[in-house]
């Protein structure tokens, strides 16, 4: 599909697919992001601050602004490039998928679906797709969420004010059925994303449970003389009134400010009913809703997550160190004459807490047969203090009977891991699981985890407990499954040089009658990338690199010990003429996170325009086993920047670098180490770009929404955590930060902040800005009114980026 519709020169579109099988229907939400951007209006809108408070729009010479110009064009093209991340499988019918984005310039959200089907020769391994044409915009959509059976679609639109009602639409395949019209007083926005995030139809379609904002408590309102009154009583609003602000509660932190409590709803698809589920105390944040499985003769339960949030509400978006366990609560359904007595209608009935004995609990799943209730656990973090940790997979008996009380214990299916032996699982990574993730036989369990820098597509006997790995294990390259069409695969596939491809897994036995799965290329349909990005992609290369860590004689763990690993990509084109091209060193945020060997577009767009990247995943980061991630607390700002010194040491060694021309670029914990890195070693890097870095932990721990991330990195441990912090914290605080260092800085840097980012809050980037500036160093300062994450903001990012290490490395 080429197709590109426009409709203003600075529209940008995302494209979203369906495809339905002829056996099977599959439903795959593809980010089309495709605007046209005049370069005079990407310099129209270049904010720089000269101070803080003051922005101003810089003059730009000849020279800057036909570079501008020049790389405004380019970077555009690698922006238009597709990612895949959804899919959905259907047996009959058709049915519908989305994937939300939002426009870079307008910050407006559109969603679009492509239909399709697929055909399978069954005497060969041939798979065919075939795309629809054109793409439908589904303007609004906040959430789409098929049937179990694929014959319907609930479409989700949430209002853009808080006064509009929610809309819930019921569609079959070839028209609208039903619409419902959620107004605020029963309940707010639906959670779609995030760890709140839970939508799930019932087996036999009847209702869906679902999780939004509780509706307003109510505020004092008094009339025009002053005086209080309740519910407006006598109130005449063209005298005039006003209503008080009320009491004042804890958010949830980054990308939750504004939000409500999360509650648990349930309507019903026929009728339109909206039930408030009672019996869950406000002090439990609920998500991640399913059904227990549908028996003759057994109650019907709502299993859900729960986070407390009781006494503080701290951060949770990317922290798994919440405490969190598994729900059941019994749901009344009255259309199904439930034996329940009438006079209890109003009553609530008991949560029960399936998990206590564990820390975690997250992303229930039951199986297939219904007679095991699945979950991921993150207790390791939680038990820890990282804000990521290795995860754990545990099952417990669902009763038949539907008696809770007599649970089995909490069963390991995928235990921690600490130390992985060479070439072994090094430990689960999983953000959450599908909705359907069982092959046919009912006991296999397919799901996607980091290991080491690459993501790949695992297997899990839970009969045998036997685990394998599912995509190639002679592939570097990132792989995550999308969705499964009975025993074969549907996912997708990239690397740093290589755009996001659908791939199609055929199952295959051995004698011994172990699992495995051919892998076929499936035509790309979605989008073709230009001349320039092909151009650019063609001469790219990358492999990982194993770098010996420097302080083996310290006293660490035998997990801690062993060598990290560097992603490097360069140009063929470099090697013919024996010259380097400058190098990036790109170190990743967190710290217990993750850089993966998969495609990036603004990455990839510098690489295309002459740099070689360095992508370094230091002791702490995901995929290497709970010692090396724990070996970090306590020592940041030391460890964490002594592993990047060391790769990018190994590369100069190896001949991959001219250690002359060398830059480094971070983001949050990054843009820590970026910073720390100009101060320790100020004769290493021409340039640096920073994005939203914390500077100064003294600064920020009372006002970011992580106040415990400052401790736990910084002692090692969480019983240091105090809402108080002492003066010898402060000093630790000081002490182990970047701006420590700032009489050593004399690199040229780029800063890029968000005005309203919660965890690293935009005064501690310009404290360290101001102070670089007050003893000469050259800096620039870009600031977004939004948080520095959403993918609004790569565009302007990248763009003055490259135009900045353009500037030193002499391109």
């Amino acid at each position: 599909m080429s197709r590109i519709f426009t409709h203003h020169p600075l529209t940008h579109f995302l494209h979203h697919l369906e495809f339905d099988f002829r056996s099977s229907h599959l439903h795959l939400p593809s980010l089309i992001n495709s605007f046209n951007l005049l370069a005079k209006v990407g310099l129209q809108d270049q904010l720089t601050m000269d101070s803080y408070g003051t922005d101003t729009v810089k003059e730009l010479d000849q020279t800057s602004e036909e570079e501008y110009a020049t790389q405004s064009k380019l970077i555009k093209e690698f922006i238009t490039i597709p990612s895949i991340d959804k899919a959905w499988i259907f047996n009959s019918g058709s049915g519908n998928g989305c994937h939300e984005s939002s426009n870079l310039l307008a910050n407006k959200r559109r969603k679009f679906m492509l239909s399709g089907h697929i055909s399978k020769e069954s005497s060969n391994l041939s798979v065919n797709f075939h795309w629809a044409p054109f793409p439908v915009e589904m303007t609004g959509a906040s959430a789409f969420v098929p049937s179990p059976s694929g014959l319907k679609l609930l479409v989700v639109r949430n209002p853009d004010d808080k006064e509009s009602p929610t809309s819930f639409e019921i569609w079959s395949s070839s028209h609208l059925e039903k619409e419902f019209h959620i107004p605020q007083k029963v309940h707010g926005s639906v959670y779609v994303d995030g760890w709140f995030e839970g939508i799930s139809w019932n087996s036999d379609e009847t209702c869906v449970a679902y999780v939004a904002e509780e509706p307003s408590l109510p505020k004092p309102t008094f009339d025009h003389l002053g005086y209080y009154t309740k519910d407006n009583v006598g109130l005449d609003k063209d005298i005039g009134s006003w209503k008080g602000q009320g009491d004042w509660e804890e958010e949830w932190g980054e990308a939750y400010a504004g939000k409500r409590q999360p509650a648990l709803f349930v309507i019903n698809v026929d009728s339109g009913e909206v039930e408030h589920i009672k019996g869950v105390p406000r002090s439990i944040s609920v998500g991640q809703v399913v059904w227990s499985p549908s028996s003759k003769g057994s109650a019907k339960y709502l299993v859900f997550a729960g986070w407390l949030g009781d006494k503080r509400k701290f951060g949770i978006k990317y922290c798994y160190n919440r405490p969190c366990s598994i729900y059941a609560i019994k749901f009344r359904d009255a259309s199904s004459g439930s034996d329940e007595p009438k006079d209890n209608a109003k009553e609530a009935f008991p949560i029960h807490n399936l998990t206590k004995s564990i820390s975690s609990g997250f992303s229930p799943l039951f199986s297939k047969d219904g007679k095991f209730l699945l979950f991921l656990s993150a207790k390791t973090a939680v038990d820890s203090g990282a804000h990521w940790g290795t995860e754990s997979l545990h099952k417990i008996n669902w009763p038949s009977d539907g008696k809770l009380s007599e649970l089995a214990d909490i069963v390991d299916l995928i235990p921690v891991v600490n130390c992985p032996d060479d070439g072994c699982f090094p430990g689960l990574y999983v953000t959450g699981l599908l909705s359907d993730p069982w092959l046919s036989d009912g006991h296999t369990l397919m799901l996607s985890s980091y290991w080491h820098s690459c993501r790949v597509i695992l297997s899990l006997n839970m009969l045998s407990g036997e685990l394998s790995r599912a995509s190639p294990n002679d592939s570097d390259c990132s792989w995550s499954v999308l969705a499964l069409d009975g025993d074969d695969i549907v996912a997708v596939c990239s690397s740093p040089v290589s755009v996001p491809e659908i791939k199609y897994g055929k199952k295959v036995v051995d004698p011994a009658g172990r699992p495995s799965w051919q892998w076929l290329d499936i035509q790309n349909p979605i989008f073709k990338s230009s001349e320039k990005v092909t151009s650019g992609l063609s001469s790219l290369e990358f492999k990982i690199l194993k770098v010996p860590v420097s302080n083996v004689s310290e006293c660490l763990t035998k997990g801690a010990k062993k060598p990290i690993e560097a992603i490097y990509v360069s140009s063929s084109k470099s090697k013919e003429n024996g010259i380097c091209d400058p190098l990036v060193v790109i170190v990743h945020g967190g710290p217990h996170s993750v850089a993966p060997c998969s495609f990036s577009k603004t990455l990839a767009y510098l690489s295309s325009i002459g740099y070689s990247l360095l992508i370094v995943n230091y002791r702490g980061s995901l995929g290497f086993g709970e010692d090396a991630l724990q070996s970090l607390p306590g020592k940041v700002g030391s460890q964490d920047v002594n592993d990047v010194l060391s790769a990018v040491d190994h590369a100069v060694e190896m001949g991959l670098a001219d250690p002359s021309r060398i830059t480094v670029l971070g983001g949050s914990h990054g843009g820590f180490l970026t910073t720390h890195l100009i101060g320790q070693a100020p004769n290493k890097f021409v340039a640096a770009a920073a994005r939203n870095p914390v500077c100064n932990l003294a600064s920020m721990v009372g006002i970011t929404d992580i106040p415990d991330w400052c401790f736990f990195e910084a002692y090692g441990d969480r019983t240091h955590y105090t809402e108080a912090p002492s003066p010898e914290d402060m000093s630790r605080f000081h002490q182990m930060s970047p701006i420590s260092h700032i009489s050593k800085v004399k690199t040229p840097t780029l800063f890029l902040l968000g005005t309203v980012d919660l965890r690293v809050p935009i005064s501690n980037g310009i404290q360290y800005v101001r102070a670089l500036k007050e003893k000469g160093v050259e800096v620039k300062v870009l600031v977004f009114p939004m948080t520095i994450i959403p993918r609004q903001t790569d565009y302007e990012s990248f763009l003055n980026i490259a135009v900045w290490f353009n500037k030193y490395c002499k391109l």
